[in-house]
């Protein structure tokens, strides 16, 4: 393949679309084929792609990211060539290598010398070139004691290092990966995490599929968000993993009627609920940080005073991780009228972790608040999105600094001479 020229872009989809047949029924046997000569099994068009359109400049690290099924892996393998896309076209400018099913091409019987050798000379290296390197690959993926076994004979764990391992040694412009950075310990992950810093730091073009968010804003310049086959969006690889988070994360909001239990035995009646933001834009998804705000209407059938309420955000687990209530309010809530309507609103910072909080509501009599007198389980619903999240159940806004302490690395250093 020709060196790419500087003048274009790396790689330019048109238009692309492919589609599989899936068959309802398949036939194993000869047996069956010779009893039913004539059966005809049916089957359904897989749109797998839909007219997808994008480009990459030279130099670019480009995320694609979806759901399970929304097309990437069947994008990536169109541009290696695996695939035949049915429509549209695909343009690449450069030597393409591809990390999409690691140690494809690997010999079980042979051992680790050899399925080197042979697959650098796959990947376009002369024999001696791939020779030269091979010390280098079984460094990297840490398996000096095992050159000699048969791959047969690996962990699935010391396939992936040198699979990983070789499959770098290409010298190519372009690398289409495919979650790759899921292999080996946190500590040969680390290395992985250095080699695409290096390639990136090279100008290489890499095209990257991931679900990790993390890796997304870490490495990309831009990235693309394909749902069903369809491309959603393409660009700011934070706003690209917060609309993946979203769509991931994504339920029908319950039902009032059915879903979220709404029970009442006194003078009051939740006539509605919903959430907005800060503008008063209604809204039920939220970036963690952002200012969320719980309202709801309410009627009274009777005079009250001072009535207590209580609003509770429930996680999908089942757990209150986030409450309030205006029982311990000295000036009470007031007094209100029989007919009068009022809205309750609610007002916090989303410190929870990424997912979706169901919220509750319940009145009660002035007093202890243990006279309920209405209860709406899953009134309304949020959902946090974090694509930076740490882990935790929440993800509280903070700090972090670094100092260096004078003075105290050669102090370390006179130390540890003594």
């Amino acid at each position: 393949m020709p060196s790419a020229s500087a003048a274009l872009p790396s790689v330019v989809v048109d238009g692309v679309e492919k589609t599989f047949l899936v068959p309802h029924e398949r036939v194993h046997t000869l047996k069956e084929r010779v009893l039913h000569p004539f059966r005809r099994g049916s089957a359904e068009r897989f749109q797998a792609l839909e007219d997808v359109s994008f480009t990459v400049e030279q130099g670019e690290f480009f995320g694609i990211v979806g759901r399970n099924g929304s097309g990437k892996s069947t994008l990536l393998k169109c541009l290696a060539g695996i695939y035949g896309s049915d429509s549209g076209a695909i343009y690449v400018n450069g030597r393409l290598a591809t990390f999409i099913e690691l140690g494809v091409g690997f010999n079980p019987d042979l051992a680790a010398r050899d399925n080197v050798l042979l697959n650098g000379i796959m990947l376009g290296l002369e024999p001696a070139e791939a020779r030269a390197r091979f010390d280098e690959v079984i460094a990297f993926a840490e398996l000096e004691d095992f050159i000699d076994l048969k791959l047969k004979n690996y962990s699935s764990g010391m396939m992936v290092r040198l699979a990983f391992a070789a499959a770098i040694q290409a010298d190519a412009d372009i690398l289409l990966i495919d979650e790759v950075l899921a292999v080996g310990d946190a500590a040969f992950q680390q290395k992985c995490f250095d080699v695409f810093n290096r390639l990136k730091d090279e100008g290489k073009t890499i095209l990257f599929v991931t679900h990790d968010m993390a890796s997304v804003m870490r490495f990309c310049d831009r990235a693309m968000l394909l749902e069903g086959g369809k491309m959603v969006t393409v660009g700011d690889p934070t706003e690209v993993a917060k609309e993946y988070l979203a769509l991931n994360f994504k339920q029908e909001a319950p039902s009032k009627e059915s879903d979220g239990i709404h029970w009442r035995e006194g003078p009051t009646t939740i006539l509605e609920t919903w959430t907005e933001d800060q503008t008063g834009a209604a809204r039920s998804i939220f970036a963690s940080g952002e200012v969320s705000v719980f309202k709801a209407r309410i009627q009274f059938a009777e005079p009250m005073k001072d009535p207590n309420f209580n609003i509770v955000w429930v996680s999908e687990k089942g757990d209150n991780v986030f409450a309030v209530a205006t029982a311990n309010r000295e000036a009470g809530t007031g007094e209100f009228d029989a007919g009068e309507e009022i809205l309750f609103a609610v007002s916090f910072l989303t410190a929870m972790a990424p997912g979706r909080y169901h919220v509750s509501a319940n009145i009660s009599r002035a007093g202890a608040g243990t006279q309920i007198i209405e209860r709406w389980d899953r009134a309304a619903s949020i959902l946090v999105t974090n694509p930076s999240a740490g882990g935790g159940i929440v993800d509280f806004p903070h700090d972090m600094e670094i100092h260096r302490v004078p003075d105290a690395a050669p102090q370390r250093a006179a130390e540890g001479a003594r």
